[in-house]
């Protein structure tokens, strides 16, 4: 289930909001200008799916969210954990990717169809953390200083939108705040 907290920029020493509730999380991050929706997971897709499966999968979903919002590339990719120092190379590099605070010319638009991942929103003086699990739809504006933690052992497929051709394009923040704050192991974790 989807979990938001809500700290300030100072650090997470006090929680000024924990919920699991989707109409409420609904609510705070609208009130932001952020988009948080839930799709039906759509069942059987493999362990570890082509870009291809997945879009097939969501494939009415997607042309709804492409005609609504006017993306012009969407993409799908996952990262599935197996134990080799290959693969545990590549998620190092690309958790390393997104954790610093960053910002885009565009939307970012990601449904998690598998697994999960924190999105963290720095806007004006306070921390969003949302947890978002399979199910989960966040659309985050252009411009919003950001940062996201895929966890030491990413697991998660997810379906991304663009409006520009060239996908993924991060500009980072000078002096990110990203490691005051607790990431998705430590998030997951205290949720038990």
């Amino acid at each position: 289930m989807t979990l938001l907290t809500v700290w300030p920029e100072q650090g997470p020493d006090e929680v000024l909001l924990r919920t699991e509730d989707p109409a409420e999380i609904r609510a705070v991050l609208a009130e932001l200008g952020v988009r948080f929706d839930r799709w039906e997971v759509v069942p059987g897709l493999p362990e570890e799916p082509t870009s291809e499966q997945v879009l097939a999968a969501y494939h009415d979903r997607i042309a709804d969210v492409v005609a609504a919002e006017g993306y012009v590339h969407v993409d799908a990719m996952h990262m599935t954990p197996t134990d080799t120092p290959d693969w545990r190379r590549r998620a190092e590099e690309a958790r390393a990717r997104f954790v610093s605070e960053h910002t885009h010319d565009d939307d970012e638009d990601r449904f998690f169809a598998r697994g999960s991942g924190v999105f963290y929103l720095h806007i004006g003086d306070r921390v969003h953390a949302v947890l978002c699990e399979a199910g989960d739809l966040l659309s985050v504006p252009a411009n919003t200083t950001h940062w996201f933690d895929m966890g030491t052992t990413p697991d998660y497929v997810s379906i991304r939108f663009f409006h520009d051709e060239q996908g993924w394009v991060g500009d980072f923040v000078e002096h990110s705040i990203a490691d005051r704050f607790p990431g998705l192991d430590e998030i997951r974790a205290s949720r038990s």
